[in-house]
C-alpha cells in the first residue's frame, strides 16, 4: 500500500440547497476516509480503504463504488451493524449542514483487533481523522493502533483533526489530537473551525505552535481561501497560497481531496511542501463538483493547475 485510510464510507444524499429547504436529494457516496482514499487513488497511488459496511445492499454498492474509483477494497469487511449515511445542504457561500444516520453502524464497531489483521506496515502513509475516532471508544483505539504500528514500521502518519460538533465535544477532540500526536508526522487542522475549539485559537500561526507543542513533527493550518501555513518542529513557517476555483458548486470534500493528494505525493516521495501545493490544487478542484467525490482531480489537471500559479 501507498496509503492506508482507515474511517467510515458514508452512504450521501446532498442536496444543492440547505437542509431546511431541500426536498430533492442526489444519492451518491462519501465520508471523510472513502473521499480521502478516492483522491489518493486517483493521484497515482495504490489507496486502501480499511473499514467495516453493513452487510446490507448499501454496503455491497459501497464497496463497489470504491472499487470502480481505484480504491483497494480488500480490507472493506462487511459484517453486523447498518451501512451509515448522512444527508448535507450545499451551500457554496456559507456552511454545511450535516445530518447523520450512523448510531450503531458497522463501521462505528472497529477496534484493533480489526487493524490487527490489517498489513499496515506495509503503508507508506496512513491517514486517519478526528471523525474516525469520534464514532466509538473502540474506533478511537483503533485510530491510535494503527498510527502506532504504521509509526513503527517506518510510515507517515497524516491526521486531519476534522471536527464535528455533533459526534464529539472539543474537550474530548483536543485530548485525543493530544494524545495521538506524538505519532503523528503531519496534522491538517482547519483555521477556525478545528483550531478554535481544539487548541482555542483562531490565530493560524498559535495553531501551528500549539500543535508542535503537541509533539506532532509537521502542521498544515488550512486557512480555506487564506490558502495554507506550513510549518515544522525547527519552527520554521511557509505560507502557501490557496489556488482559486474556475467554480464553486460545493465545498464537501475539499479537505479530503487536500489530505488524499498529499498522502499520496507524500507516498511517492515529494518534499511536503510540494505535497501540500498538490493538495491546494485538487481541493480547488473539487470545489467543481456536488458532494464528497463529485469532482476528482487526476495527477494532469493537478500538475497544470500548479503551473498556472506564480512560484509553485
Amino acid at each position: 500500500m501507498d496509503v492506508a485510510v482507515i474511517g467510515e464510507p458514508l452512504v450521501e444524499f446532498s442536496a444543492s440547497v440547505p437542509l431546511t429547504e431541500a426536498d430533492t436529494f442526489r444519492l451518491s457516496f462519501s465520508g471523510d476516509a472513502l473521499n480521502v482514499a478516492v483522491a489518493a487513488a486517483a493521484a497515482g497511488a495504490h489507496a486502501a480503504l480499511v473499514t467495516l459496511v453493513g452487510d446490507d445492499e448499501f454496503g455491497e454498492r459501497l464497496i463497489a463504488f470504491a472499487r470502480r474509483h481505484g480504491v483497494d477494497t480488500t480490507w472493506m469487511t462487511r459484517g453486523p451493524g447498518s451501512t451509515g449515511a448522512y444527508a448535507v445542504g450545499a451551500d457554496p457561500s456559507g456552511e454545511r449542514a450535516f445530518a447523520y444516520l450512523r448510531a450503531g453502524s458497522a463501521a462505528s464497531r472497529m477496534g484493533p483487533a480489526d487493524m490487527a489483521r490489517v498489513p499496515l506496515a506495509r503503508a507508506s502513509v496512513l491517514v486517519v481523522s478526528g471523525i474516525t475516532a469520534a464514532l466509538s471508544p473502540s474506533c478511537a483505539q483503533a485510530v491510535r493502533y494503527s498510527a502506532v504500528a504504521v509509526g513503527a514500521a517506518g510510515g507517515s502518519v497524516v491526521y486531519d483533526p476534522n471536527f464535528r460538533a455533533r459526534l464529539t465535544t472539543p474537550f474530548a477532540a483536543a485530548r485525543f489530537l493530544s494524545d495521538l500526536a506524538p505519532h503523528v508526522d503531519v496534522v491538517t487542522p482547519s483555521c477556525p473551525g478545528d483550531s478554535l475549539p481544539l487548541l482555542v485559537t483562531a490565530e493560524p500561526e498559535e495553531a501551528a505552535r500549539a500543535c508542535l507543542r503537541l509533539g506532532v513533527r509537521a502542521v498544515a493550518v488550512t486557512k480555506g481561501a487564506d490558502g495554507v501555513l506550513l510549518a515544522d518542529a525547527t519552527g520554521h513557517m511557509e505560507e502557501i497560497p490557496a489556488i482559486p476555483p474556475a467554480v464553486v458548486v460545493d465545498q464537501t470534500g475539499a479537505g479530503d481531496a487536500f489530505s488524499g493528494v498529499l498522502a499520496a505525493r507524500l507516498a511517492a516521495g515529494r518534499r511536503l511542501p510540494d505535497a501540500v501545493r498538490a493538495g491546494a490544487a485538487a481541493a480547488a478542484i473539487s470545489l467543481e463538483g456536488q458532494g464528497g467525490t463529485g469532482r476528482v482531480a487526476t495527477p494532469h489537471e493537478i500538475d497544470r493547475l500548479l503551473a498556472t500559479v506564480p512560484d509553485q
